[in-house]
């Protein structure tokens, strides 16, 4: 009697999943090879939840693709989680608005939307990283902008207590300068007396004492900042009008995997800086990307108003266009998108 063994094969299915990302949970959905809703499940948002949802999505197949939304904010350590273990993850914008109108807003149902929009490729931009030398200078360049704010903020209140206080304040500091100001409104030593001179001189003094532990801390982070954003991008830093606060917020909107945008279009998409059609009835024109990114966008200003005053084959160009009819603001917008084409190649890590 001859036995035959038959040998049969399981194919694993690929599976894509799809996340809608929280503060305290996030909520998964997995898709079959056709598109076909294989489960959700909630999870808590920690690193023993990212594991269970990983492990959730593999119990359906091999999960080779996940589209999560908000990889920069509460998605960021899922996303981590699941680069780490080799799986591709896609970054997933919210669902369209007219779709949330169609078929209603809910935690599963933008899990659902997450994955479709990852299957489908609709979803194709890879997260920015958030795990390298520019996550380390975006976590300092939020501590200098909201201490410059500050600084900002208390010097105009000084100046307003300044105006209209007693008129011998206004006499004293009314004409000091930003430095001089903040130095002798802090050395203040105010004596009881008048109502109204005593409580303001108190409240001068401590606006000037705050100046001033603002700007230390500021020159505290630049300690920290400027190193990191040298040793990154020296030929960033290298261009004309690009310093070290400039070069950070390129940097930031690049984030620590530049690869990830695909060619310089895509990075003047990326800085709002790339014209798009904006026709109406027989006239085609196009206007600037109103999307995108408000910090690179302003780097790019910055870079451009730098060489609007001092570098002189951009003077020239802006002689050459005003004679050819183009006001300032539309000089400024090409200039712009110069910048972009000239910035995009100096945004990877030196090599070695």
């Amino acid at each position: 009697m001859t036995v035959t063994i038959v040998e049969t094969r399981v194919e694993t299915r690929a599976i894509t999943g799809g996340v809608d990302t929280h503060a305290d949970v996030h909520v998964a959905a997995a898709l079959d090879p056709v598109g076909g809703l294989l489960g959700v499940q909630e999870f808590p948002a920690s690193p023993a939840g990212y594991a269970q949802l990983l492990g959730w999505l593999g119990g359906f197949g091999t999960v080779c693709l996940v589209g999560v939304e908000g990889t920069g904010s509460y998605g960021a350590g899922l996303a981590r989680h699941i680069i780490a273990a080799g799986v591709r993850v896609v970054e997933v914008d919210r669902a369209d608005r007219q779709d949330r109108r169609r078929a209603g807003k809910s935690d599963p149902l933008d899990a659902v939307s997450a994955a479709r929009a990852a299957q489908s490729g609709r979803a194709a931009g890879a997260p920015k990283g958030g795990d390298g030398a520019v996550e380390a200078i975006r976590a300092l360049m939020v501590a200098k902008r909201s201490a410059r704010a500050g600084r900002t903020q208390t010097n105009g209140q000084a100046r307003a207590l300044i105006l209209t206080g007693p008129d011998d304040l206004r006499i004293r500091f009314c004409e000091h300068t930003p430095a001089r100001l903040v130095a002798e409104l802090a050395a203040l030593r105010p004596r009881p007396g008048a109502p109204v001179g005593y409580p303001t001189r108190i409240a001068l003094r401590e606006l000037g004492r705050r100046a001033q532990f603002l700007g230390h801390q500021l020159q505290r982070l630049d300690e920290l900042m400027v190193p990191l954003v040298t040793a990154r991008a020296p030929r960033l830093l290298a261009l004309y009008g690009v310093g070290a606060d400039t070069a950070a917020m390129l940097l930031i909107a690049a984030g620590d995997h530049p690869e990830r945008l695909r060619s310089e279009a895509a990075w003047a998409h990326l800085c709002a800086t790339a014209p798009i059609p904006a026709s109406s009835g027989k006239v085609t024109r196009h206007r600037l990307n109103p999307g995108g990114d408000r910090q690179a966008n302003h780097a790019l200003w910055r870079i451009v108003i730098t060489r609007m005053s001092a570098h002189p084959a951009t003077r020239a160009y802006v002689a050459r266009r005003t004679k050819e009819g183009l006001s300032k603001k539309e000089i400024i917008r090409c200039l712009k998108r110069y910048a972009a084409r000239e910035v995009y190649p100096h945004l990877r890590a030196p090599a070695g």
